[in-house]
């Protein structure tokens, strides 16, 4: 009885050593991710669906620009990075406050996409989730964008994340194209010696009535080259200076979240998109911040 209790003790501790080093692995790889990258985004329309003779596909798409990722938040269960580009003149650069992702640890609620600017809350089973990080991405208002779950891989020398989710058009194309309201997006970022690279096979998907009609896929391929960190130390400082107001941005932003109901978002108030309002240099305080932010929650 002894030899058993030895034993089963034995084999519980190396499972969680060994679950304990793989969150580690994964915390390693996410935090790869930040740091100073030459990007390159590239997207192409690979095949359509679409009866119409008259249809027109997308362009391809291929578009350069120097990026700091930043680490906001490093806790034990969540991982927070913010991208700023940094483009332009090289002396006298522009900078523009870009995407964020998110990583948690074991997340059972979501934000699910569901089109024309409505995302359903959903919960997951705590079993459907084991071990699994959830990618949370932003807007660049830091309003919500998609999300999805997976298992980081760590195999012969690779370490990657794959998950497949619903999202809004991307920014190119929501201007542009009006026969699709969802892109399913297939992700996988992988890490590299170089850096890491964010592979896309995505799906153009018309949503009427809970009835999808695939319209297009498209192919993308973003590579995210490390270099110096002080060639971004443009972006660098100014994210020192401008942390604290988007951190109060975030903090509302956690509280809708946490209402865990379903969130549909206005795409304009007073004739301005979200960001138009919050990138002003006059909105400063918190109270303005949430009052602008809440005014776009519909009720």
């Amino acid at each position: 009885m002894k030899n058993i209790i030895i034993s089963s003790l034995f084999l519980f501790l190396s499972s969680h050593i060994i679950s304990q080093t793989k969150k580690a692995k994964d915390k390693n790889a996410i935090k790869e991710m930040c740091g100073c990258f030459e990007v390159s985004y590239n997207f192409a329309e690979t095949f359509n669906y679409n009866k119409d003779s008259t249809y027109k596909p997308s362009k391809n798409k291929i578009s350069e620009g120097l990026e700091w990722a930043g680490l906001v938040v490093d806790d034990k269960n969540k991982i927070s990075i913010q991208h700023i580009l940094q483009v332009g003149n090289p002396t006298k650069p522009m900078i523009v406050k870009h995407w964020r992702q998110d990583w948690l640890y074991q997340n059972t609620d979501f934000y699910m996409y569901n089109g024309d600017n409505n995302w359903t809350f959903q919960q997951k089973e705590k079993k459907d989730v084991k071990k699994q990080w959830t990618q949370k991405v932003y807007q660049v208002d830091d309003s919500p964008r998609y999300e999805g779950s997976g298992s980081w891989v760590h195999l012969n020398g690779k370490s990657y994340w794959e998950s497949t989710t619903t999202a809004p058009l991307p920014r190119r194309e929501y201007t542009k194209r009006n026969d699709y309201n969802i892109t399913m997006r297939g992700n996988r970022q992988q890490i590299t010696d170089a850096g890491w690279f964010h592979d896309q096979d995505n799906s153009k998907i018309l949503r009427t009535d809970g009835k999808d009609v695939m319209i297009a896929n498209e192919k993308g391929y973003n590579v995210y080259k490390k270099v110096a960190d002080s060639r971004c130390s443009v972006a660098q400082e100014w994210w020192t200076t401008h942390n604290d107001k988007w951190k109060s941005v975030r903090n509302k932003w956690d509280e809708v979240f946490s209402r865990n109901i379903d969130l549909s978002l206005e795409a304009k108030v007073d004739n301005k998109p979200l960001y138009k309002h919050l990138f002003s240099d006059d909105i400063t305080k918190e109270d303005e911040m949430n009052t602008i932010i809440e005014s776009f929650v519909k009720k």
